[in-house]
């Protein structure tokens, strides 16, 4: 296992650049977007840092091994054959997810079944539904690679958010927006319908320097290539300071507010956040620098009717061009006509993203005259 690991940075369909636009800002390269994710190389301290580090990523994949195999006979010999101590824990259970595509061996549960039976009766790991560790054997063009899914839960649950609203935003996804908005920490946030907090306490994690993945726990953890020294060297890292400026995130209900302050205090950045209960229409931009409005408003097909929300975004547009001069905006919303209503100077549009059952997209303005 001495060669460079591929390591597949799983991204939100679309963000594909954004997230290798972050990795190689975090050190990771070459990083290479391709559908569905990044490529990376390197050891399994790239794979803890990634999945410690990076904002956007969904998981983290990593490719164990790979052969040919032409039918179950074969692939259930060469599974035997393989390695799997090198990574794998006989005391921790296992469950195998399958794929196939193009590939003789077309029954993707049979696959899956063989290489399981393979690891329980050659390494002795229980397999289980309900396993830490997820294997994965992907069958395409009668190639078999088998790979590990070193994340666990889906990265963008954070620790933090326990209380979410109506319609959340994934961390995830909204880290990747704040990037595409320009945003790296050296300027408030402000969200006039914060909701749980997503947009706020994230760009507040940025501006301290919180990493991501600092207060839960991975599947890689349960790998036999885990050195728990090492892991902790890398996320024992010191805060910085809180700002001389605060975020703040503003919402007409108060039990969002609530939810808002208990999440924010959880993340540890309650101190870098200020959150009010107003309507749109009582917005203020807040003393010190300039900085970036960010909002995810309802969008007709999740809350409420389209034509209800024209006023809505028109109220928004209103306050914003008034009262916000140089700060940039970023409208997250599913229907460019109600993005479109607020009146704002947008920026060529970006490619939707899927998010929610829906597909949305990102309006961005520069700063406002």
């Amino acid at each position: 296992m001495s060669a460079p690991l591929e390591i597949f940075l799983v991204a939100p369909p679309g963000l594909e650049p954004v997230l290798a636009e972050e990795a190689r800002a975090a050190g990771f390269a070459p990083a290479e977007a391709v559908p569905g994710g990044v490529r990376i190389a390197g050891g399994w301290p790239e794979v803890w840092r990634a999945n410690l580090e990076l904002r956007g990523a969904t998981r983290v994949l990593v490719t164990i091994g790979a052969f040919r195999a032409l039918h179950l006979a074969q692939l259930d010999k060469r599974a035997r054959r393989f390695p799997w101590g090198e990574v794998l824990r006989p005391d921790v259970p296992v469950r195998v997810e399958a794929s196939s595509t193009r590939s003789k061996i077309y029954h993707a549960g049979a696959a899956a079944e063989r290489v399981a039976r393979a690891i329980r009766e050659e390494l002795g790991a229980p397999v289980a539904d309900d396993a830490p560790v997820v294997v994965r054997v992907r069958l395409d063009d009668d190639l078999c690679t088998l790979g590990v899914d070193s994340s666990g839960e889906s990265l963008h649950k954070r620790g933090h958010k326990v209380a979410v609203g109506k319609a959340p935003m994934r961390e995830t996804l909204a880290a990747l927006f704040l990037r595409q908005c320009g945003y790296a920490g050296t300027e408030p946030v402000v969200d006039p319908m914060c909701g749980s907090g997503t947009f706020v306490i994230e760009a507040a994690e940025i501006a301290r320097g919180l990493l991501p993945g600092r207060s839960r726990r991975f599947a890689f953890e349960h790998l036999a290539t885990f050195e728990p020294a090492a892991w902790a060297r890398l996320r024992d890292r010191p805060a910085r300071p809180v700002p001389a400026w605060r975020c703040l995130g503003a919402d007409r209900d108060a039990g969002a507010i609530r939810m808002a302050e208990a999440n924010a205090g959880r993340a540890d950045v309650a101190d870098a956040i200020a959150f009010q209960r107003q309507a749109i229409s009582d917005l203020v931009a807040p003393d010190g620098p300039k900085g970036l409005v960010m909002v995810n408003p309802p969008y007709g097909g999740r809350i409420g009717e389209r034509e209800l929300l024209r006023g809505l975004y028109g109220t928004l547009g209103k306050v914003l061009r008034a009262g916000f001069s140089g700060w940039r905006v970023g409208i997250v919303t599913s229907e460019p006509a109600l993005a479109r209503a607020t009146g704002l100077p947008f920026l060529p549009p970006l490619p939707p993203v899927p998010h929610g059952g829906l597909r949305v997209g990102l309006h961005r303005t520069g700063p406002l005259p």
